[in-house]
């Protein structure tokens, strides 16, 4: 079904794409058409050419020097937390921690919070659509605390059965992990109702955000979660660098996540006294360009505007939906009409990984296989698919060029 798109302003989003040198290439002699988004998003020419600057000019440690190159960086570097702080509207900047990643940011709850509240019997509550990267670290500390997951199971159309959901919850309930938007299905899940549920039982909510700051407005304080975890390669800037957002008061009592430099008060051998949140989980020196690289990336996001951002690629989105289920035997998996950037399916008689190939020397680039999320390809009875997934600088000649793609491939089995 097709998600119905807000009435906004037009903007021509043509002109954007011209930013993006990489898609202005061949691949095996045919434009490229990038169609692998929700694994990493391109980068822009501006976001490089800030990264490069950072390099070339003001290359030094931040925190450490009184001198005017440590000064600069370390202002460039801050400004991104107040940047991220805007974006997705935390009270603070001092509720942003800096992180490697999504999965460093989970890793970090996991391993702080989750230590240090779990009990032998607590249950923390996942959902059956989880990247692996919001089930090992959880397994990891229900192994040493005792602690027991449960999962909310998913229905046929690739939703979370919220009713089961609610029947999960419980007065030993401590945390709730769950994704916003599915990288595997493209479903948008309800979090700002998962979060309030898990509050009715006094339970502590992380959202793996993902698949979601891409593309959509996020607002972390309408949401109500208590954690919201990101990471910048997903959304036009540089990898090796994320975000965790973190209330406050829980924040301010939690332990140490890495031990070392910045992240202390004092030190002697007798005793260590630790620094504020957020630098208190910042150990040592941080990749400082991908950080000003971030901060450089939301400059251009905000720039178009994330409410014109999620109306584009729902447009693309619909038109992706309609033109690939006329493909004969083409099955999504996850048909939720609450969809996002990602088309996940499979095609009978042909494995996924033949269609990546098939599309790749035709010069388009999907994701092919179980995209870290095997528990809810299993649920589905499919080893891996073909995943295509939109951004912004994409358009619907794209769109064109994969369908005729995935037509050709099929051409090869009949």
């Amino acid at each position: 079904m097709a998600q119905a798109v807000k009435d906004i302003p037009a903007i021509d989003f043509s002109e954007f794409r011209k930013d993006f040198p990489v898609l202005h290439q061949e691949v095996n002699g045919k434009p490229l058409v990038y169609l692998d988004n929700a694994a990493s998003s391109q980068m822009p020419e501006s976001v490089a050419q800030r990264i490069n600057d950072y390099h070339r000019n003001e290359h030094a440690n931040v925190h450490r020097g009184i001198h005017t190159l440590s000064q600069k960086a370390t202002d460039a570097f801050e400004e991104t937390r107040k940047k991220v702080r805007d974006f997705i509207n935390a009270d603070s900047e001092n509720e942003i921690v800096y992180t490697t990643g999504t999965t460093d940011s989970i890793n970090l709850v996991a391993n702080s919070y989750g230590l240090s509240v779990l009990k032998e019997g607590d249950e923390i509550i996942l959902s059956e659509m989880e990247h692996h990267a919001n089930i090992v670290p959880w397994q990891m500390i229900a192994e040493r605390t005792g602690a027991v997951i449960k999962v909310i199971p998913v229905t046929d159309s690739g939703d979370l059965d919220m009713q089961a959901y609610e029947s999960l919850l419980g007065e030993r309930t401590k945390i709730v992990a769950v994704v916003h938007v599915s990288n595997a299905l493209g479903t948008v899940n309800p979090v700002k109702e998962i979060t309030a549920l898990a509050h009715e039982h006094d339970a502590v909510v992380l959202i793996d955000g993902a698949q979601s700051v891409p593309h959509q407005p996020i607002d972390v304080q309408d949401i109500d979660c208590d954690f919201f975890a990101f990471s910048a390669h997903k959304m036009c800037g540089p990898t090796g660098f994320g975000i965790l957002y973190g209330k406050m008061n829980l924040l301010e009592e939690m332990p140490p996540y890495r031990g070392g430099g910045d992240m202390i008060d004092k030190v002697s051998f007798e005793e260590t006294t630790y620094n504020v949140p957020p630098f208190r989980f910042e150990a040592g020196t941080p990749p400082i360009a991908a950080c000003i690289g971030l901060g450089s990336a939301i400059d251009y996001l905000n720039h178009i505007g994330m409410d014109r951002i999620a109306n584009r690629e729902q447009e693309l989105v619909n038109h992706a939906v309609s033109e690939l289920n006329k493909i004969e035997g083409l099955r999504f998996i996850g048909n939720s009409d609450r969809r996002a950037s990602v088309c996940s399916f499979v095609i009978d008689g042909i494995h996924a990984t033949d269609i990546g190939t098939i599309l790749d020397k035709q010069g388009i680039a999907v994701r092919t296989g179980h995209h870290c999320a095997q528990p809810i390809l299993r649920r589905y009875n499919v080893p891996s698919t073909a995943r295509a997934s939109i951004s912004f600088y994409n358009n619907e000649d794209d769109i064109d060029r994969l369908i005729d793609g995935i037509r050709y491939a099929k051409s090869f089995f009949e």
